[in-house]
């Protein structure tokens, strides 16, 4: 199943987490794009973020941010390092 923009966009809100500090959360302004909003809500929803308008992330929020950041890191090295996809 490929990555749909949705799964995209939530993504893309779980690297914006420090996870350097349990202490920082996000806050996501009502002039935010849609596709923010709505990709908080969801996690919100999933239970990954603990307030529908950013916060902190859950236990859970937590595991998936270390996931999609070291995937991130992963990706992006392979292309910096000139992997070769073939």
């Amino acid at each position: 199943m490929p990555y749909t923009s949705d799964l995209v966009d939530e993504l893309n809100t779980l690297i914006r987490f420090d996870l350097e500090t349990g202490q920082q959360g996000i806050k996501v302004h009502k002039t935010a794009d849609t596709q923010v909003i709505s990709a908080v809500q969801r996690l919100h929803a999933k239970g990954l973020i603990t307030q529908a308008d950013g916060g902190y992330l859950t236990r859970l929020g937590r595991e998936a941010a270390e996931h999609a950041q070291t995937m991130l890191g992963i990706l992006t090295t392979g292309i910096a390092a000139g992997v070769s996809t073939q």
